[in-house]
């Protein structure tokens, strides 16, 4: 049986050394596969912390299936060239929750790490701006062979660095004005 870190395992072919490309199925049992990972280990925890925007949508799966409460952090490196290009990191100034602050054992959520600089910075000023954190555990879908952190829950390993092309990225290439064209012959309800 494929090792869950074998990225053929979880039905994600590597194209090529540079691409990765994701199904929506595909990405639905990654974040399945998070789940029961994170289930396994143990860890109890009180509130999924997801960045966005990569990892609202594993944050919001989440948040459903261990029924606990969702808290979003934005935090970019990614911009220009339909999101291509890694920048400065740019972390908000607040976590939107319901919840009320962070506290107690909290699960950080994104969808991957890259360098790994965003994920230890985030980390590391959760720690500083909420003092009343307990544990903070980390989970990813893909970790990449350049990451200089290692996340507590990973789904898969990656032996090289590609892009990885997820189901939702042809938003950022698809524009207004097609999309009213494409459903102008449909009547507004």
């Amino acid at each position: 049986m494929p090792s869950l870190h074998d990225s053929s395992a979880n039905g994600v072919t590597q194209t090529s050394e540079s691409d990765l490309w994701v199904t929506w199925a595909q990405y639905d049992d990654l974040v399945e596969q998070l789940a029961v990972q994170v289930q396994r280990s143990g860890f109890q925890f009180d509130q999924i912390l997801c960045l966005a925007r990569g990892g609202m949508r594993i944050g919001d799966v989440l948040s459903r299936v261990f029924n606990v409460p969702l808290a979003i952090l934005a935090a970019s490196s990614y911009r220009g060239s339909q999101g291509t290009e890694q920048g400065a990191l740019q972390i908000a100034q607040q976590v939107t929750s319901a919840a009320g602050p962070l506290s107690g054992n909290i699960l950080l959520v994104d969808d991957l790490v890259d360098s790994g600089v965003t994920f230890a910075s985030v980390r590391e000023h959760l720690l500083v701006a909420f003092p009343l954190i307990k544990a903070l555990k980390t989970a990813v879908l893909w970790q990449k062979a350049a990451s200089v952190v290692k996340p507590d829950y990973v789904v898969t390993v990656l032996s090289t660095n590609p892009w990885i092309h997820q189901p939702f990225e042809r938003y950022d290439t698809v524009k207004l004005p097609e999309l009213v064209e494409k459903w102008s012959g449909v009547p507004n309800k």
